[in-house]
């Protein structure tokens, strides 16, 4: 570490001493009092080595070279107040110091340190001061900055230091001070900063550390170097909650790292390197906050590795555009969010790993201009839709791992350097394509845990560099393919769970395998311990799965924009009556006696089946389409991720429960849906196209942003209540969305706002406890599913409160969410977009009401929560006290 801290980039002696210049009280300072700091300060002059030499101190004398040497004179003119590096306050006593860098030699035994009262400031570093430091430094009671640093000063730290209970910042770092660190530092309560790196030093740490408990913001404790402190580090370290850094390497430290570090959430930098330290690095240390957003700022940067850490953020906000960056490991955190197009203008990156997090959405389609990857690893998160047909340009890639998430479909061209494939636990169907066996380099596949049809494509016999294959947990079916008996290096397979037929390869990885890998394929046979016996290969026939009429179930709840729109419904009006017995939806009212085909030909022909050109968003159940149909009308198409069996009850509960949730709902504040299809090729619902899109790519674009003015962003957030007030409280059973948040909320072209995605909403029971699966987007989840799966309407009044306070600071607030829900005296400053105006004397109650009522729908307690009812109320209302128990300020209760 160099000689400059946090500390001094911050607060930098000047400020200091600026500081102190401000608070020192012009106490009186007697002529005699002024003779006496000149007087020390003279005397301290004549025992310096080179006091002739150095021509900073030829100030110091009482004889100016403009004054006559008269008696009267010598009165007049000793205060010191005009000499080099001296400091006065109005009575003419001396308060700072400040000889750096001043070419001194000598001690400081001449130091009459009991002559200056008033001492606030002192600053001798970057001299040859040595010998020790004088424990008579006790009478500088009012120090608050002592530097002495980069001198030879030697000895051991004077134990009355600790008396200097005023002292802001002792910098002592690069001299030959030894011996033991005195416990009497824990006394000095005041203190900022400790810089000691660069000594002798030697024992142990005091625990008395501990108790610096007004540490601050610009804080460097550094104990490194040539230090050679032994013993371990003391857990009372974990009482400092606003240290920033903690420099402790190069030492002789044992034992293990106290879990109290974990404490330390302010910390930025801890170095614990070059010691003895031993034992596993404690779990507390996983959880130190969220990424700081001016990350995002960091153009320059060529290397960012955060992995294996608990960071939190919104991945879109702390991150930005790297031109330079090469590489990027975040992964194994807690980040969430959707990735950013802007990846894609990091063209210069060989490293994308981002495996192990909470991050949800498509996978933009610009990563297919990173034509330098190498690897690229999003496994392990939440990601739906498609792989982009982008991904063929990526042709430098050697891993691509996209594990555990919920993709569906899409191709990965023609990958000629791949190594790694591995695609399993998603929701990939249909057949497995051909283009795998393009794949040459190929050594690694792994396709298992999908809803794989069909059979094996002849094409795997080019993978001539295949080790590894593991299909496993699939629709598999046929015959295995000769071609595998073409792969001489194939070490390990895996086909368990499938519906293959016929005699095992002629191939040693499959006449080795075990059981487990090949069981749960009832027509496979061969020379193995637990299969069948193979029979004439002509009476094995393909299992193949029960077919699934074509279902198409499409129902129009009124015409659009004046166009006929065309349907039927072969079967599955009782679906409607099994899923919601409402008694209030009537067959008749849902069947239209037109035909649909036409309809459906026109949705497919206006997105040209559903090309990635035609999409303007994508969530966790499926993307929609923009479909501009022949007589020039637009609509939105909500197209379902994946549908494999044909089954749409068992596999598609989101896109019927989407479907219920919106049959009869009519509201101005949420989106109207206008059909819906259900086939074993598609699954998709119709709805009314809204021109300005999602609040959340509004909010991201300051342009569009500072667009939406306080008018347009009161009516937004009073449409969201006015709309979610309807579901709970109109609504027979109650509807809770399970799923507010920005992204969820689109604006027309007046920019009145419209709840959507209703694919997680939920009905609730009256008479049942609503148990369910946790279902929403993080940040905006009530903090009560994180223990209990129960569902209530106050877990989608959690959500709004979150959504009124992005919608009025223009981004989601993150970790500050805590500090909101925490306190309730709120700086209305902190919560607004600053990309505005302030807002005008008309509208500062209305803004102020809505940040009131958010923050009492962010309580932890759901019970004190308001209903959504109360809120729409109280945000339709002049009076802001409507509630009765509602002051600014304070929290709103249910009554």
């Amino acid at each position: 570490m160099g000689s400059s801290s946090s500390f001094e980039k911050v607060c930098s002696p000047m400020c200091i001493l600026f500081f102190v210049l401000l608070v020192s009280s012009p106490n009186v300072a007697s002529a005699s009092a002024s003779n006496e700091e000149a007087e020390a300060l003279l005397t301290w002059k004549a025992n310096l080595q080179n006091e002739g030499q150095t021509t900073q101190l030829s100030s110091w004398n009482f004889f100016p070279s403009n004054s006559t040497n008269s008696s009267s004179n010598r009165n007049s003119s000793t205060s010191p107040c005009s000499w080099f590096g001296i400091y006065c306050n109005p009575a003419g006593s001396v308060i700072g110091i400040d000889l750096t860098d001043s070419s001194l030699t000598g001690s400081l035994n001449g130091f009459s340190f009991s002559s200056f009262p008033n001492l606030l400031y002192i600053n001798l570093s970057r001299n040859s001061l040595f010998g020790s430091i004088p424990p008579q430094i006790r009478y500088l009671s009012k120090l608050h900055y002592l530097d002495l640093s980069i001198n030879q000063f030697s000895g051991k730290i004077p134990p009355e230091i600790g008396l200097l209970t005023n002292l802001v910042a002792l910098r002592l770092f690069k001299n030959r001070l030894n011996d033991s660190i005195p416990q009497e530092i824990g006394q000095m309560s005041s203190l900022i900063e400790l810089a000691l790196y660069s000594n002798s030093l030697n024992g142990p740490l005091p625990f008395s550390l501990g108790n610096l408990s007004k540490l601050a913001t610009c804080i460097s404790m550094t104990i490194n170097s040539t230090n050679r402190l032994n013993g371990s580090v003391p857990p009372t370290i974990g009482n400092l909650k606003r240290l920033t850094v903690f420099d402790l390497s190069a030492n002789q430290l044992s034992g293990p790292i106290p879990a109290e570090i974990g404490n330390l959430k302010s910390l930025r930098n801890l170095s614990l390197a070059t010691n003895r330290l031993v034992g596993s690095i404690p779990a507390s240390l996983y959880g130190l906050g969220a990424i700081p957003t001016s990350l995002r700022n960091c153009s320059s940067l060529i290397r960012i590795r955060l992995d294996g850490n608990r960071l939190t953020g919104n991945i879109s906000e702390v991150f930005g555009e790297y031109p330079h960056l090469d590489y990027i490991n975040v992964s194994n955190s807690s980040l969430y969010g959707e990735l950013s197009p802007k990846w894609g203008k990091s063209t210069r990156l060989t490293n994308l790993e981002i495996w192990g997090n909470n991050i949800s959405g498509s996978i933009p389609p610009e990563i297919g201009n990173l034509t330098q990857l190498h690897v690229l690893d999003l496994s392990s998160n939440r990601l739906v839709g498609e792989i982009p047909k982008e991904f063929s340009r990526l042709t430098s890639l050697v891993k691509l791992l996209l594990s555990n998430n919920q993709l569906s479909g899409g191709g990965i061209g023609n990958l000629s350097q791949l190594h790694y494939l591995n695609l399993s636990y998603n929701e990939f169907c249909r057949g497995i394509p051909t283009q795998i066996g393009q794949l040459v380099q190929l050594s690694d596949l792994d396709l298992s845990h999908n809803q794989l049809t069909g059979e094996i494509p002849t094409e795997f016999g080019n993978l001539q560099s295949l080790l590894t294959m593991n299909i496993s947990h699939n629709n598999l079916s046929g015959i295995l393919p000769g071609a595998f008996e073409d792969l001489p290096g194939l070490l390990n397979v895996d086909i368990a769970y499938n519906q293959f037929c016929g005699p095992l390869p002629n191939n040693k990885a499959f006449q080795d395998a075990p059981i487990e890998a090949l069981k749960g394929n009832e027509g496979l046979c061969g020379d193995v311990k637990g299969l069948q016996p193979c029979q004439a290969l002509s009476k094995c026939q393909p299992i193949r799965r029960r077919g699934h009429r074509n279902i198409v179930l499409m129902i129009i709840i009124f015409p659009i924009l004046g166009v006929s729109v065309l349907l039927f419904a072969l079967k599955g009006t009782s679906l409607i009556r099994k899923w919601r017995k409402s008694g209030k939806i009537e067959d008749e009212n849902m069947i239209s006696t037109f035909e649909g085909t036409k309809m459906y030909e026109e949705i497919i022909a206006a997105t040209e089946d559903f090309d990635a050109r035609y999409c303007i968003g994508s969530g966790e159940y499926g993307s929609v389409y923009k479909a501009r149909l022949p007589d020039n009308s637009i609509m939105a198409v909500k197209k379902i991720h994946t549908l494999c069996d044909g089954n749409p009850v068992t596999n598609r509960k989101e896109f019927f429960n989407e479907v219920l949730a919106l049959t009869g709902i009519r509201h101005r504040n949420i989106v109207k849906q206008l059909g819906f299809c259900s086939n074993t090729r598609h699954s998709f619902l119709l709805y009314e196209y809204l021109e300005k899109g999602s609040l959340v790519a509004i909010l991201r674009k300051d342009e569009e942003a500072k667009e939406l003015d306080w008018r347009r962003r009161v009516n937004i957030v009073k449409g969201v209540a006015h709309a979610l007030s309807y579901m709970h409280h109109d609504c027979s059973p109650p509807i809770v969305h399970r799923d507010i948040s920005s992204k969820n909320i689109l604006l027309d072209s007046d920019y009145v706002a419209h709840v959507s995605d209703f694919g997680t909403a939920k009905f609730l029971k009256l008479d049942s406890s609503n148990w369910t699966d946790f279902a929403g987007t993080y940040g905006y989840a009530a903090p009560e599913l994180a223990y209990t799966m129960r569902v209530t309407e106050k877990c989608d009044v959690y959500s709004f409160g979150v959504l009124a306070l992005e919608v009025m600071k223009g981004t989601h607030l993150g970790d500050f969410l805590s500090f909101i829900s925490s306190y309730a005296d709120i700086q209305r400053r902190d919560v607004l977009d600053h990309r505005l105006p302030p807002p005008t004397a008309a509208l500062e109650d209305e803004v102020t009401k809505i940040i009131t009522v958010a923050t009492a729908c962010l309580d932890a307690c759901p019970q004190s929560r308001p209903t959504m009812y109360q809120i729409s109320q109280m945000l339709s209302s002049s009076n802001i006290q409507i509630l009765g128990t509602v002051k600014l300020g304070e929290r709103v209760y249910d009554r």
